[in-house]
């Protein structure tokens, strides 16, 4: 299903891109401030925002798009400051199973089919 690129669908596949960047910065904190409830949260987060991307372009590039986001915020905390220190340290599992999660979540978002994608039969001849 190929759709064109209209001005508003460029502008939506850009709010997304910050919407993933904003909720995958909000995660990467909250996970290392609170381990298990902390990860949950933060999953279900990524999974609302892969899900309502999703359905707000009825395709998974919005999914794609969410999810580049989403790790362009770990890129971007896990880049030494000029103290010499990372805001973003990988000590502990929470960052793995976060990372792990979150990508798992992204293609089971982008690879699902909703009711609209149903094959469609061919017309029976009379």
């Amino acid at each position: 299903m190929t759709t064109a690129m209209t001005p508003g669908r460029i502008a939506a596949l850009l709010g997304l891109l910050a919407l993933g960047v904003l909720t995958g910065g909000a995660g990467w904190l909250v996970v290392d401030l609170w381990l298990p409830a902390g990860l949950l949260l933060a999953l279900l987060a990524l999974f609302g925002l892969f899900l309502g991307a999703r359905l707000l372009l009825g395709g998974g590039l919005g999914v794609g798009v969410g999810a580049a986001g989403w790790f362009l915020s770990y890129v971007l905390l896990g880049v030494p400051r000029p103290e010499g220190d990372f805001l973003l340290g990988s000590s502990g599992i929470g960052m793995y199973a976060y990372l792990l999660g979150g990508s798992v979540i992204a293609v089971i978002c982008a690879t699902m089919r909703g009711p609209v994608e149903r094959p469609v039969s061919a017309p029976k001849p009379r």
